[in-house]
């Protein structure tokens, strides 16, 4: 009978060790998934940013490049285009970051040349412009004019604080 007892006391000890191993690696589990969505997020986008650095020393060429010369017959808003069909800003998001009272200067983000346009890392977001800058604006507003971002007609435009009444088409995504 007391054979039997052990035995049996024996099988609850590695039933409960059994238990607190699972529950103690299950715990683990789930700190490390805690953990690697972010680790994982950044890997993935520093693989998948895609583009050509831009030096400081090379942007203004590369800005001069995408001068118009006519800005009222080489602009077209998102209409225009047929409709904005990029990555959409989460509306809390765009409100507490983006907008008239949220300006930014675009040489003190990191720039890019994607598909032959320029294109900068502004909050978490890669802009392109898709569109040439006004040929009216100063050769140097990307250095000194502070711009800012606004959702409109269903799609996003880049509008600069000295200029308020043109904005640039511009598309958004992730990586």
């Amino acid at each position: 009978m007391k054979q039997v007892k052990l035995k049996t006391r024996i099988k609850e000890i590695g039933m409960l060790a059994l238990l607190l191993l699972l529950g103690t690696a299950a715990t683990l589990y789930a700190l490390q998934a805690q953990h690697q969505p972010k680790a994982k997020q950044q890997r993935q986008s520093k693989q998948t940013v895609k583009g050509t650095h831009v030096q400081p020393a090379e942007q203004r060429n590369m800005w001069q490049q995408r001068r118009a010369k006519s800005w009222k017959t080489e602009h077209r808003s998102w209409q225009q285009r047929g409709g904005y069909s990029g990555y959409r800003i989460p509306s809390k998001r765009f409100r507490g970051q983006f907008g008239r009272n949220h300006g930014f200067r675009i040489s003190t983000r990191t720039v890019l040349i994607y598909g032959g346009h320029p294109r900068f890392l502004h909050n978490g977001y890669w802009f392109s412009m898709i569109e040439p800058w006004p040929e009216y604006w100063s050769d140097d507003w990307y250095e000194n004019d502070d711009v800012y971002i606004v959702s409109a007609d269903g799609g996003y435009y880049l509008y600069n604080h000295r200029h308020p009444s043109d904005g640039i088409t511009i598309n958004v995504s992730i990586n």
